[in-house]
């Protein structure tokens, strides 16, 4: 609940890896990641056509939840969501393997620090991954729904504050 609240009116962005995709993902700022909550689950696919027809699909499918700080603080938290053919996902400050035959601890005490761009980790197949902002965050200017993303490219901006007229 603390850390629902602390994204609550934020931004998030969900980014889908097609499987002929690039297969590893970075730190999309200078961050601290604090702790790692593995949760087993399905290993559903997650094209379009299955999130319309499984309801909740990425609160059933097997997640790590990467509890992050950037460096002014504020919380980031990053949902990698393993899916059909992955059903494994690997963060390189971890020495495990988080998979569906990890019986490890759930909650995974950590303290790394990340650099922008630095790999975080990868998935041995294609998914999803959902970045959560706390309020004050937005979409990047040149980002929309479908946009394909490349290394390096903003994912989200300060919001510009807005003007009030007198």
């Amino acid at each position: 609940p603390a850390r629902v609240d602390q994204h609550r009116n934020g931004f998030y962005v969900t980014l889908r890896l097609k499987s002929s995709m690039y297969h590893r993902f970075h730190a999309p700022a200078d961050c601290r990641v604090s702790q790692v909550d593995y949760i087993s689950g399905d290993v559903w696919n997650v094209n379009p056509p299955a999130l319309k027809r499984v309801p909740g699909l990425y609160c059933r499918n097997e997640r790590a939840v990467i509890r992050a700080q950037l460096a002014d603080g504020s919380p980031m938290t990053l949902v990698p969501v393993a899916a059909i053919l992955v059903a494994s996902i690997r963060l390189h400050w971890l020495d495990v393997r988080l998979h569906l035959r990890y019986r490890g601890a759930n909650p995974i005490p950590c303290d790394a620090a990340l650099a922008r761009g630095e790999e975080m980790g990868w998935f041995e197949h294609g998914s999803t991954i959902i970045i959560c902002l706390p309020p004050g965050y937005g979409l990047a200017e040149d980002l929309g729904l479908g946009a394909q993303v490349q290394a390096g490219q903003a994912l989200a901006q300060p919001e510009k504050p807005k003007k009030h007229k007198l």
